[in-house]
């Protein structure tokens, strides 16, 4: 009888472990090992890769230089300083390989250097760099030095490069002016780059970001389309600071009206209505796909981004960049190269996998992000996880 008991037991436990919740890097989790948008019962559209990340595409991988020092008044050139810089690689620290790219801007107020050599060649060669505006100079300055150490002239002894570098503003946190972003600072962002899971939230680049008036930051995604559709797999990394607050919307929920106090910038701007923000979208896929086609891509992050409540006011950069690591020797400088083009036809599930990851990543940025004290006590509340799942109870949004 005894024994009859144990394996009843036994079994019954083994059971029990076996419908628990996955561990949480099965749900792409951030190596913190914080929650993410899902975790919380965000519903969102599609199948995430396996690790929900813009690394999911083979070959990609991102680094991070975060920098937080000081506190109190804001001195210039002492701080408190709350930035840093993102480093996005499509071939990993392989300098000589380049990338079928497009890029696109939907509204302009903003930086992306190296775009006009994007648009006239297709070609992205070296890494993606997001940092904060008045650090664009210096980190465009240390890639090419980077590239210098790493990259052979060419075969006519020429050496040239002309780096992409974005940027989103963090003043309100951060002292900008006080230009404490340094070439090490991009060297650590680029050499610290990693395949796998990629930190979220406060961190690089997007360490004093806001978006729609919670801290915002770096998040990411991605989709895996079915194997009938090519199994093809789209990911996606932001760097999200726009919005106001009574704008956001999550998985279709007014999140932002339903949370309204502390809302920092409708404070102090002159108007509740003046949006001052950015987002940068860097979008990857292994999909092979053509220049004129990787603008398009480009095109439908707008689409996930209006998702989440964002009408692109005219403070704001929103300036997008695609990039597919198929083709690899596209970049050959010698003879003739065979392409392999997916038609056009069949882009759809591209399209549509760029929206949903586009939505997804930004909301894993603000889930991710914590509450930030800047320069002269200027703090932005994280997004309240409790608050979030109530308002996505209340409108019969909660997944679980």
């Amino acid at each position: 009888m005894k024994d009859f008991v144990l394996k009843l037991a036994l079994r019954v436990l083994v059971l029990f472990i076996a419908f628990l919740p996955m561990p949480p890097m099965a749900f792409g989790q951030a190596p913190q090992g914080k929650p993410r948008a899902r975790d919380l019962g965000v519903p969102f559209e599609g199948t995430p890769g396996l690790l929900n990340a813009i690394t999911d595409v083979k070959g990609v991988e991102v680094g991070h230089s975060t920098i937080i020092k000081g506190e109190g008044k804001l001195q210039v050139g002492i701080g408190p300083a709350r930035t840093g810089v993102t480093a996005v690689l499509p071939r990993g620290k392989d300098p000589e390989s380049a990338v079928f790219a497009g890029w696109f801007s939907l509204n302009g107020n903003g930086e992306m250097t190296g775009t006009t050599w994007v648009e006239d060649s297709g070609m992205l060669q070296g890494p993606v760099m997001i940092t904060n505006t008045h650090s664009v100079g210096v980190v465009r300055d240390a890639v090419i030095a980077w590239r210098a150490r790493n990259h052979q002239p060419d075969a006519e002894g020429y050496w040239w490069s002309l780096p992409v570098v974005a940027e989103t503003w963090d003043g309100y946190l951060n002292d900008i002016n006080g230009f404490h972003v340094k070439s090490t600072h991009a060297f650590e962002a680029i050499e610290s780059a990693r395949a796998g899971p990629v930190g979220e939230g406060g961190v690089g680049g997007g360490t004093g970001m806001i978006c729609h008036e919670f801290k915002g930051g770096i998040g990411t995604a991605s989709r895996k389309l079915r194997e009938d559709q090519g199994g093809y797999t789209v990911g996606v990394l932001v760097q999200c600071n726009y919005g106001l607050r009574r704008q956001l919307r999550i998985a279709g929920v007014p999140v932002g009206l339903e949370i309204p106090e502390e809302a920092p910038l409708s404070r102090v701007n002159d108007s509740a209505e003046a949006e001052v923000g950015s987002i940068i979208i860097v979008v990857s896929t292994d999909a092979p796909l053509l220049p004129h086609q990787l603008k398009r891509v480009a095109r439908r992050a707008s689409l996930g981004l209006a998702r989440n409540g964002s009408i692109s006011g005219n403070g704001s950069g929103d300036i997008f960049m695609a990039f597919s690591t198929a083709n690899p020797a596209a970049a050959k400088s010698t003879g003739t190269v065979e392409l392999v083009m997916l038609s056009n036809e069949r882009m759809n599930p591209v399209f549509e996998a760029t929206v949903q990851a586009t939505e997804e990543a930004i909301i894993n940025a603000m889930v991710a992000a914590e509450t930030m004290t800047g320069l002269d006590g200027h703090r932005v509340i994280a997004l309240p996880h409790d608050r979030l799942r109530a308002a996505l109870a209340k409108y019969s949004r909660l997944a679980k």
